[in-house]
């Protein structure tokens, strides 16, 4: 299956954290990095340009599209609604909020 995930550090652990548990599993797993609008626009406050959504719309499209099958993204950083016809399917055990 192809995951996909924003290119940032963190996400690139969140995403591989998630594979890593896949494929305990068996599942095989590519993750996808994705170049989002939000990722272009990095010295742009948020709320002048867009906000949170710019971080999501790329992924949301590669899922939409069949790009990727699933995605890894931050909770606090999704909308709160989610685009027609994606689901939020799972939330991962959260690691030590100290971190």
């Amino acid at each position: 299956m192809r995951l996909g995930t924003r290119g940032s550090p963190l996400a690139l652990a969140q995403a591989n954290a998630v594979a890593a548990r896949l494929r305990d599993f068996g599942a095989e797993v590519e993750i996808v990095p994705i170049r989002t609008e939000g990722d272009r626009l990095l010295e742009a406050q948020l709320a002048a340009v867009g906000g949170k959504g710019l971080f999501v719309k790329e992924i949301e499209e590669a899922l939409l599209g069949g790009v990727v099958d699933l995605a890894v993204h931050s909770l606090k950083d999704l909308p709160a609604a989610l685009a027609p016809g994606l689901a939020l399917a799972s939330v991962p055990r959260r690691e030590d909020p100290r971190d």
